[in-house]
């Protein structure tokens, strides 16, 4: 892993030679070169989310570029907001989760296309994304089925437990629900980075986090899991490895209130887990989500640790919770050639499927596991 502390002695003594109002741009000059900044988001390249159905602060609003489906609830993706853009959801043809969620009945299908954080968007924090993420399922028609991945997965189950009326089914792929639960890379890489290390990097950089920073932090952590082999879950075509090195170079930056708030109310205080989360006003108990859960987890992820992910079984006692664990890494789960073909084919089932939405009468909500694996009582693989 980087060292932060080289990293912003070096950015200090180049920015105060250019001047206080030069310091993110000369920061992000130190960086390693290989990292793409960020740009302007292109849609133009998605196989099958290609139309802004509209703009707002944290995000575009994306949906297929013809829906023919008038099934209601929509389907909305909820996609990480960490280090790369939302492609990941919609990354080629056989490899995007969006098209098997189209192909598979779930549509209308939509996605959160976060925009990397301007200096204008530092004072962000997690209920501006919440807000605009209510405002996006208002627009969907009032009531939504919402994928989360990853982080996204975290902030979908917060938005399930602060409106629980307004979410039909709820899908968590790699989401880190309970960071108590086990340790994992984005645990311990937290670990080893201290809040006044945080602030820090937030007080060079005008309030954000650069998504290049993160990216040279912890790739190194993460690198087993970033590769396009194991990503990809195939590696004999040239021409789709290059384009995953090229999107895992890209970045985006974050607010730094969000950053902060995440690092410290997810990882560090685990408050959603705990049932201490505060969300627009209110607290967000995952005990108040109404909707069927669909939990997909990677046996082999470093990311989110497996007991991270199947923690929400016990944590929604309430409601029906299905648990499938695939063979893979973390990033496989949204990109995976084998992944994309069997999970989430079977998942876009689950969605069209109203008698999924439907707990037996008279009886507690279980959690039920899928046949692609066997969980130990602490959730833990114990064969495949």
């Amino acid at each position: 892993m980087a060292d932060p502390i080289a990293f912003w002695c070096l950015a200090w003594a180049a920015a105060l030679a250019e001047g206080s109002e030069h310091i993110s741009e000369a920061f992000r000059g130190l960086l390693p070169r290989n990292v793409s900044p960020p740009g302007a988001v292109d849609i133009s390249a998605l196989p099958t989310l290609g139309r802004i159905r509209m703009a707002l602060s944290t995000m575009l609003l994306v949906e297929e570029r013809e829906t023919a489906s008038v099934r209601s609830p929509a389907t909305l993706i909820v996609a990480p907001y960490a280090i790369h853009e939302a492609s990941i959801a919609d990354f080629a043809v056989g490899h995007s989760l969006a098209q098997a969620l189209v192909e598979g009945g779930a549509g209308p299908v939509a996605l959160t296309y976060w925009n990397s954080a301007t200096h204008e968007m530092r004072g962000y924090g997690i209920d501006a994304y919440l807000s605009d993420l209510n405002v996006a399922v208002d627009d969907l028609g009032g009531r939504a089925s919402l994928v989360g991945l990853c982080q996204g997965g975290w902030l979908a189950a917060a938005f399930a437990a602060r409106f629980p009326a307004k979410v039909a089914k709820l899908v968590l792929a790699g989401a880190p629900i309970d960071a108590a639960a086990a340790p994992s890379s984005i645990t311990r890489a937290l670990a080893a980075i201290t809040p006044t290390a945080i602030a820090g990097v937030l007080a060079i950089n005008g309030g954000r986090v650069l998504g290049a920073l993160a990216f040279s932090l912890w790739s190194d952590s993460f690198s087993p899991e970033f590769t396009a082999e194991a990503v990809l879950q195939r590696g004999d075509d040239p021409a789709l490895v290059r384009l995953f090195n090229e999107w895992n170079r890209r970045t985006v930056d974050l607010p730094g209130v969000y950053f902060v708030q995440t690092a410290e109310w997810i990882f560090r205080e685990n408050r959603l887990a705990r049932g201490a989360f505060r969300a627009l006003g209110r607290e967000a108990l995952l005990s108040a989500i109404a909707a069927p859960v669909f939990v997909l987890a990677a046996a082999d992820d470093e990311v989110v640790s497996l007991p991270q992910a199947t923690a929400i079984r016990t944590l929604c006692p309430q409601t029906p919770v299905t648990v499938r664990v695939e063979r893979g890494r973390h990033l496989s789960l949204f990109m995976g050639r084998r992944t994309i073909a069997h999970a989430w084919r079977d998942i876009a089932r689950w969605l069209a499927d109203a008698d999924s939405a439907r707990p037996r009468p008279g009886k507690r909500a279980r959690a039920r596991i899928a046949p692609a694996c066997k969980l130990t009582q602490d959730g833990t693989k114990a064969a495949l």
